[in-house]
């Protein structure tokens, strides 16, 4: 068991706390919904950048690549000072969506690039220009642009020509759970001497201002300056007394100052302050000159080092900082050993990614998979939101509008979130969202298997869950609804994290018992007719479909939506297959397996044959939405999009032997099928052999559980292989690209409707305009398809293939068309023939491949533009996009399997 390991055994065993500490700060906690007191729900016009350096936070804190404690009571993060600034760089910044053509976007350049999952080390770098910022710029040149020219950046206003600016770069390696040091190295990369001012700040969160509710902490803490240890010394209720040090190689002393971390309200509200020394303090003094801003008797809950330095060209300067308690000094004064446990962390981090990432990989590939988990790990973050608190207000607050009573989330009263959690973007989206939670387990299960656990079980716990059996969407509107794939988590977590005969049941089995009510939740909500078709919500894909599927559907109508259907049909698999599991166990399970088994094929029948051929259209060979007024006969809505291709995610593949087994879901399966002989032709019987396309051994006799048809699955495969419909070179598009040419027009009820395929940037408005399904990659649907291919080759094997790429000439065998979807997703952040990676796009290849400065600092995008594979959306959205790294991981252990045969 190598340190890492050990360090992990130690926190599940909790003989250590390892993750007490963390990088949990969020990097934006202004313009959140929970920050939001407003009666109008406007959250980023409530509470603006602008406000945030003055305005203390009800439910977090933010900062510049930060670290807190688990439950957000001690913060510290970097603050810098070009001489140029207008502001003090605390913050990262970013456009509102009404402020950016293309919706939310954080206009900073920053890297996550190493961690490990205790957090005993991590790195990453910001990149800081010489140039004054420009905040207004940036609003001004994006606000109205038209869509098609793409936003302005900091890189087109110039900011980093000749490179001048600042490498930025932050280490902290834990030498015990509560020993932390900090490494700050500043480098000037520009061709002319520059200054820059740098502040390590320590901060306090303000509890105090809301009578520090839900808090065990009741006296006010403070920090004040030590003079005979040279450090800042901290009292905190619970964590005791702490001492903060920073020190630079020269032996300089830095110019400490001090504040409260309150809001300033005569800024902010144009009413008197109680105290002059409020939160932005450290920006009045450095940046005004204004000298009576900060507290002169050293002493207050925010406090920084303050050091300027004057770096000529290729200069460097490091910070050296430690926070630990008074009690855990391990035996060393100060700095001592610094350098010397940094570099053992590191060390150690290579050990343990050298178990992690298969040894049969290239350098390149490790280093993408390296910088994949690096952010997932850093996005996690400390998030606290009770809705009951939210909307009552608090005691010693103005009460908030009574429109909030009836507004967003009224009716998630029992929610009540104070934890650590894996978030999609810590910028963009800083606040859960269920489904991506999902898929980021997938890769973050093998670096830290109790992680993945703990949070698909947390968001079924009580305190999350609705009482009527609904996930919690996301933070904008909780009674949204994602597509489930919980269960397909669960499952897959359960299969990947622990070895076939030594796997976790407890975990199993208590997720199953919640998924009970959720799945029931499902049916009864979204079933509108009881017939076994699904409709209602947007299911996560946004813009994809002719309608905002979120709202009221035109003359009262509602959809039968086959991406509903099939997202309900996987879930009644997945639910099977974990409850045949536990049959083999605890016999009792078989009779609920009888229960997904019976409505698995139900479900099938209603796709394929409701009213004739279900949402199948023979004519063009794909499965289509319909939409129904007054019960009329339903109008097809013949858009060839996602939507039609996620009925072949609803597949598995049952071991006969676990069958027998199981002699009471056995007989009962048997006797359905023979009673029941219009539904058994949906149950097809094998020999196979290997693998059952989800990582164990079957025994050679199978049955297919699955929503096409054999014969209608060639015909969806034979439109997904397409290079000019479904397949791009950088994987599946979500919107087939005939409709670039042929958009989908509808028109009804004075209303008229089309979807055009747009491979990049959203073209229209429609869900805030940030995010676009209609012709983009997008890494978590992909993924599923690849893993449904695997299973339908585990069945059909080398009886079934395909002719893919369309027009090829080459025959391909279902696995071998998923291996070719998976090197296409991979290709997206590999050096190209051309020198550059296909994520970058065509402006910014050569900056990130041509400067030494900027190689190998990857981007993972929330989705790709399908032509030329650039990244949009959300800059750092790891969470889901990180599943290259598990396909990188899955090819590897393909390879090796192939060499050991």
């Amino acid at each position: 068991m190598n340190s890492e390991r050990q360090r992990l055994a130690e926190d599940r065993a909790r003989e250590k706390n390892w993750k007490r500490w963390g990088s949990y700060l969020s990097e934006r906690q202004w313009g959140t919904v929970r920050e939001d007191y407003s009666g109008h729900q406007e959250s980023w016009e409530y509470f603006t950048h602008d406000q945030a350096r003055s305005r203390a936070y009800r439910w977090g804190e933010d900062g510049l690549m930060g670290w807190t404690d688990r439950e957000c009571r001690v913060c510290f993060a970097p603050v810098l000072w070009n001489g140029q600034d207008t502001i003090l760089k605390e913050r990262l910044f970013g456009l509102s969506g009404k402020e950016g053509s293309n919706g939310e976007d954080v206009k900073e350049c920053y890297y996550y690039l190493d961690a490990t999952p205790t957090h005993s080390y991590t790195k990453g770098l910001y990149k800081y220009p010489h140039a004054r910022y420009p905040y207004a710029e940036l609003v001004k040149q994006n606000k109205g642009r038209d869509k098609t020219l793409g936003e302005v950046e900091l890189a087109g206003l110039g900011l980093f020509d000749d490179n001048a600016y600042f490498d930025v770069q932050q280490e902290v390696a834990k030498r015990s759970p509560n020993d932390l040091l900090w490494k700050i190295t500043i480098t000037n990369r520009g061709k002319k001497a520059a200054p820059i001012h740098l502040l390590p700040s320590v901060w306090l969160r303000n509890v105090w201002t809301w009578g520090c509710i839900h808090s065990e902490c009741k006296l006010r803490p403070s920090l004040e300056f030590d003079d005979a240890l040279g450090a800042l010394r901290i009292h905190h209720e619970e964590l005791g007394e702490l001492l903060f040090y920073s020190a630079t190689d020269d032996g300089s002393q830095a110019e400490w100052l001090f504040t409260e971390n309150d809001t300033n309200f005569e800024r902010v509200f144009g009413s008197k302050n109680a105290s002059p020394f409020t939160k932005d303090a450290f920006h009045r003094y450095v940046v005004d000159g204004e000298a009576g801003a900060v507290n002169p008797e050293l002493r207050g809950t925010k406090s920084a080092a303050h050091w300027k330095f004057e770096l000529e060209a290729g200069e460097s300067v490091t910070v050296r900082c430690r926070l630990h308690p008074l009690d855990e000094d391990n035996g060393i004064v100060g700095l001592d050993d610094f350098e010397e446990t940094v570099s053992q962390r590191i060390a150690e981090a290579d050990e343990f990614y050298r178990e992690v990432i298969p040894d049969n990989v290239c350098d390149e590939e490790r280093m993408i998979s390296r910088q994949g988990y690096a952010g997932l790990l850093w996005s996690k973050q400390f998030y606290e939101f009770i809705v009951e608190d939210w909307i009552n207000g608090d005691s010693d607050e103005p009460a908030p509008p009574k429109s909030r009573q009836k507004g967003r989330n009224h009716d998630w009263g029992h929610f009540f979130a104070r934890d650590i959690l894996s978030m999609p973007d810590k910028w963009e989206y800083p606040w859960f969202a269920a489904w991506d939670t999902a898929f980021h387990m997938l890769p973050l299960v093998k670096v830290d298997p109790d992680f993945a656990k703990s949070q698909l079980l947390l968001l079924l716990r009580e305190w999350y869950m609705h009482p009527n059996g609904q996930l919690p969407a996301y933070e904008w509107n909780f009674s949204d609804v994602n597509p489930p794939v919980h269960a397909w988590a669960v499952w897959r977590v359960y299969k990947i994290a622990d070895p076939k005969g030594n796997r976790d049941l407890e975990f199993l089995e208590r997720a199953f018992q919640k998924l009970l009510l959720n799945f029931t939740w499902w049916v009864n909500r979204k079933d509108v007719e009881g017939r076994h078709v699904f409709g209602g919500g947007f299911l996560g894909l946004d813009n994809i479909g002719v309608f905002d599927r979120s709202r009221e559907l035109p003359d009262g109508g509602h959809l039968n939506q086959a991406d509903g259907t099939a997202w309900m049909a996987s879930y009644c698999l997945l639910m099977l297959s974990m409850a045949l599991e536990l049959a083999l166990k605890r016999p009792a399970y078989e009779d609920i397996a009888s229960k997904f088994f019976e409505h698995f094929v139900s479900i099938t029948d209603a796709i394929n044959a409701l009213g004739g051929d279900g949402l199948w259209d023979e004519e063009d060979g794909f499965y289509y939405d319909q939409l129904i007024i007054d019960h009329q006969d339903p109008i097809p809505l013949k858009v060839r999009s996602l939507v039609g291709l996620l009925p072949m995610i609803a597949v598995t593949v049952l071991d006969q032997e676990t069958i027998d087994a199981l002699p009471g879901f056995k007989k009962r399966m048997d006797w359905f099928l023979e009673n029941r002989e219009e539904l058994a032709k949906y149950v097809s019987y094998a020999e196979t052999s290997g693998d059952d396309g989800e990582g164990d051994e079957g025994s050679g006799r199978t049955r297919l559980l699955a929503l096409p048809s054999r014969e209608r699955l060639q015909r969806c495969l034979q439109r997904l292989v397409d290079e000019d419909e479904f397949l791009s070179d950088f994987g599946i598009r979500s919107l087939s690209k005939v409709h670039e040419k042929e958009p989908f027009l509808l028109s009804h009820g004075g209303e008229h409707h089309e979807v055009a395929y747009v491979p990049g940037e959203s073209d229209s408005w429609m869900f805030g305009g940030n995010s676009n399904w209609r012709g983009p990659v997008w890494f978590p649907v992909n993924y599923l398809i690849v893993e449904a291919l695997e299973r339908y080759h585990h069945f059909y094997g080398d009886s079934l293939k395909i002719e893919a790429p369309a027009g090829s000439g080459h025959l391909l065998s279902l696995e071998q068309v998923a291996d070719l979807i998976s090197e296409r997703l991979i290709k997206l952040f590999q050096v190209g023939p051309d020198g550059y990676r296909p994520c970058f796009g065509s402006g910014l290849a050569a900056r990130y491949s041509d400067n030494p400065q900027w190689q190998n600092l990857l981007l993972f995008h929330e989705y790709f533009n399908a032509e030329t594979g650039e990244g949009l959306g959300a800059s750092h959205q790891t969470g889901w996009t990180s599943l290259v790294v598990r396909l990188i991981r899955e090819r590897a252990e393909k390879l090796k399997d192939y060499r050991q045969e």
